[in-house]
């Protein structure tokens, strides 16, 4: 049984996927804790501060199937400390000869932050390969709509034409910042911890700093200038990272359950045979992928907010913030998982309904050409007083229920040429169609 919707077998799905959950579950942990342990002791006989027969033993013992994860769980409550069941565990299945090298003058936050870079490590791979999917998807979507005009919205209501393509583009635009921050930043957070009990590594005498090295490497992860025992800055930055992009692909959600409502129309989620929208109204068709993507940042950006709170530690350790970080971590590792994979399976089976579109866009008549008419007005009476003119035209022609452009003409304002000329969507796209062509050119492939 459990208690989180992570380790839910009937909701699980919806909020991790299998490649993180395992790492983080209480098998998946221990066995990357334990890999820590062989690697520091595999590091310490390198250096020649462990014997290496102990070193061995402890490489060949240290495995979660080795041990029961309830006597590990009864030794930490007994003995009060995060990772003294797990050592005593441990120690309990060696050999005589290696018991007391194992964690040999290394105290918990040497465990829990290296397993820090490596559950970095592990997510952000998963992140890099899955925002190149969504990145693909919303580059292929740009591609096939560039020239596809709808309403372009501001605050929510119809404001001129764009091309889905440019909307789509700007979707990609984002993703490809969210790619350059993450290259940015995991040399940064892919490190170990190793610190001692202050950060001053004294236990270990004058070849502490080789071993730090020599654990690192072992670890393929780097070695930090000196030890981050109460600089979390590294914790926040990568969950603040993970708000980001889940922040990106719940505005991408947003929007598209904004367009598929029936009354708009241009898009809708990919249909699953067998998937139910309500169990009282059977005619409805839910956005579930759309709205869960939102679901999901709110809760990433709440464990950044966490992982926030811990810049504020005290002198040379504070487990306060740190130790909150054990929740928030790998909740927001494993929704950001769950979130992109949702974002995926949205933009590959998304559909488009380009006439839709266009009809949404022909129902306003030329009063989503109000710049462009105003522009042609503004050469005759510049642009303030046109603004002026066409906005009250406006106002009058929705009293009237007339078209902009007709009441412009009546008001003797434009002649019905300029007016027909306006009535174009493509006078009004700018540069829309070019910005696509742009961000497309970043990655000749998806053409």
């Amino acid at each position: 049984m459990s208690s989180h919707l992570t380790d839910s077998v009937i909701y699980g799905h919806l909020w991790t996927v299998p490649e993180l959950h395992d790492l983080l579950d209480d098998a998946g942990r221990t066995r990357t804790w334990l890999e820590i342990l062989s690697a520091l002791a595999a590091a310490q006989a390198e250096v020649g501060l462990v014997p290496a027969e102990a070193a061995a033993a402890i490489a060949e013992h240290a495995r979660p199937e080795r041990l029961d994860l309830a006597e590990v769980g009864a030794g930490t409550r007994a003995t009060g400390h995060s990772t003294l069941g797990l050592i005593n565990a441990l120690r309990a299945v060696l050999p005589e000869h290696a018991r007391e090298w194992v964690y040999y003058g290394a105290t918990v936050q040497d465990v829990t932050d290296t397993w820090f870079g490596l559950l970095v490590r592990a997510t952000a791979d998963v992140v890099a390969r899955d925002l190149d999917r969504v990145r693909r998807a919303a580059a292929s979507l740009a591609r096939r709509h560039r020239d596809t005009v709808m309403c372009g919205r501001t605050h929510a209501q119809p404001g001129k034409p764009i091309t889905f393509g440019f909307k789509a583009a700007v979707w990609v635009d984002e993703i490809d910042r969210h790619r350059e921050r993450l290259a940015q930043l995991r040399p940064r957070v892919e490190v170990v911890q190793l610190g001692g009990a202050l950060g001053t590594l004294e236990f270990w005498g004058p070849r502490a700093l080789e071993l730090v090295g020599a654990f690192a490497g072992r670890l393929g992860l780097g070695a930090p200038d000196l030890p981050w025992i109460t600089a979390r800055d590294r914790v926040a930055e990568f969950l603040g990272f993970l708000a980001l992009v889940t922040g990106t692909l719940a505005k991408i959600g947003t929007e598209i359950v904004e367009l598929a409502r029936p009354e708009i129309g241009e898009v809708g989620e990919p249909v699953v045979a067998g998937t139910v929208g309500s169990i009282t109204m059977p005619h409805k068709r839910n956005p579930e992928l759309s709205e869960h993507l939102d679901t999901l940042a709110r809760i990433v950006r709440a464990d950044a907010g966490v992982a926030l709170e811990g810049l504020v530690a005290l002198h040379e350790r504070d487990g306060r913030g740190w130790k909150a970080e054990w929740l928030a971590l790998p909740e927001a590792c494993q929704l950001t998982g769950a979130a992109l994979g949702i974002a995926v399976r949205l933009l590959e089976g998304l559909t488009v309904d380009a006439g839709r579109m266009r009809a949404n866009l022909d129902a306003h008549g030329t009063a989503l050409a109000s710049e462009p008419l105003m522009a042609a007005l503004a050469a005759r009476i510049g642009k303030h007083s046109a603004h002026e003119a066409v906005h009250a035209a406006a106002v009058a022609a929705r009293d009237d229920g007339v078209d902009l452009g007709e009441r412009l003409v009546r008001d003797g304002l434009l002649c019905p040429e300029e007016v027909e000329a306006a009535r174009d969507p493509a006078r009004s796209l700018g540069a829309a169609t070019a910005f696509v062509d742009r961000i497309l050119a970043r990655d000749p492939a998806v053409r």
